[in-house]
């Protein structure tokens, strides 16, 4: 017979620990967070670098300390983490099945479910790198680990492909163990992580950033010898002429992050096809009954304070959809976000005018970048927001905030776009 809980949180990554204390926090007691490492934490336990919590926590710390941070406070709460279990399935009626060596294989009834499962990074095989598959080619978080948590060094004359917070990252921490990065090659021409990252991580070492390059071939038959960058065209097609060959023992990809959907689409829950990630509503819940969706399985996020924060709101959410049953107090009406121009998508997807009474935070990213514009959010010719900036670039999400008496008498769909020489 299956076990029945009150909430399901499946991840005990920052996500699933920020959910699970809201929740408790609501009123919940009767929850699960399912993490399938031996540890909570998650990738935050190899982030051995500061630059979380200024945020949350108003100071500066590593991955480790802010983990920490919400570890001890799942403690001090008693929540039930059940840590080396996998959750194998989740059906659309929350009937979620789950396998450990503790406890072997599990089926557990949830009354609501929180999806915290994280993301992943994109490997070779997606990026149709031509050349042989030697030794030394590794996503950035899998050297990573291995530096920072194995003590391994991957190599000593490195290339990295991508330019990708993790990579940035990972540019710098290569360095201060004693490799040689000889560059960073990113194909679009701007870079993928953030500001700061590129002048703490390279112009802070002298790495070089080659915008609009991309690894065109690589030499190594057992071992990887070296690869050649040449410079691409709009089209990001490389261009005849511009090659360059860099030896090297080590090739680090850092060329994006997918969320980890697999149980989300068992669930059958609609997939957004720009993030790859749930469509939600104000309330981060997606298509199909009782299961909310948060942090980087949602989309991926640039910082993990905004992770926890937005983890937070779905914990509340999923508790008063418990305690009410999904009970709204007056009659749905549903409005959507559109992304316009110069945006990439939108989260949430919809929302319910009828029944917000919070703010909604509307977190998107540019397509391009973008100077002296202004975000605009409207329905139809009502200007809901007008936002003034002086720079958006894609690696930074853009946080707006409606409040409930902005979308009093709304009924068309809300279209939030960028409109450029406005400042």
């Amino acid at each position: 017979m299956a076990e029945h809980i009150s909430l399901a949180i499946i991840g005990g990554g920052p996500a699933g620990l920020a959910a699970a204390v809201a929740a408790y926090d609501s009123g919940i007691r009767d929850m699960i967070v399912f993490e399938r490492d031996n540890e909570l934490g998650g990738i935050l336990n190899q982030c051995i670098h500061n630059g979380f919590g200024l945020h949350t926590f108003k100071e500066e710390l590593t991955g480790p300390e802010y983990a920490a941070r919400f570890i001890k406070q799942v403690k001090e709460r008693g929540i039930n983490c059940r840590t080396g279990s996998m959750v194998l399935s989740i059906s659309p009626d929350r009937e979620i099945t789950a396998v450990s060596r503790e406890r072997g294989l599990q089926i557990i009834q949830a009354d609501a479910v929180i999806l915290a499962m994280g993301c992943r990074e994109r490997p070779r095989g997606a990026l149709n790198i031509p050349g042989m598959r030697p030794q030394g080619i590794y996503t950035a978080g899998t050297a990573q680990k291995l530096v920072n948590c194995e003590g391994m060094m991957p190599g000593k004359e490195v290339v990295i492909l991508g330019s990708g917070d993790i990579g940035l990252i990972m540019a710098r921490r290569m360095t201060l163990e004693g490799a040689h990065v000889k560059a960073v090659a990113e194909l679009m021409p701007y870079s993928g992580g953030l500001k700061r990252n590129i002048v703490q991580c390279l112009d802070d070492y002298d790495i070089p950033l080659l915008l609009s390059h991309t690894v065109v071939d690589i030499k190594g038959k057992r071992k990887l010898e070296g690869v050649t960058i040449a410079q691409v065209d709009n089209t990001g097609t490389p261009i005849p002429g511009t090659e360059q060959y860099y030896e090297c023992d080590t090739l680090l990809l850092s060329c994006g992050l997918i969320p980890e959907n697999e149980l989300s689409l068992a669930a059958g829950i609609t997939i957004n096809s720009a993030t790859n990630g749930p469509v939600v509503d104000e309330r981060l819940t997606t298509s199909t009954e009782g299961i909310f969706a948060c942090g980087n399985v949602l989309h991926v996020h640039d910082l993990v304070d905004f992770v926890s924060e937005e983890a937070a709101r779905a914990g509340r959410n999923a508790a008063d959809y418990i305690k009410e049953k999904g009970v709204r107090k007056n009659t749905p009406h549903i409005v959507g976000f559109t992304a316009g121009s110069g945006v990439r998508y939108t989260v949430p997807c919809t929302v319910d005018t009828a029944n917000t009474d919070e703010d909604i935070h509307l977190r998107f990213r540019v397509r391009n970048v973008y100077k002296g514009c202004t975000i605009k959010v409207r329905s139809g010719d009502n200007v809901i927001v007008s936002k003034k900036k002086r720079i958006t670039v894609p690696s930074e999400m853009e946080d707006i905030i409606i409040k409930p008496e902005m979308l009093t008498g709304v009924e068309d769909d809300i279209t939030v776009s960028i409109e450029e020489g406005s400042i």
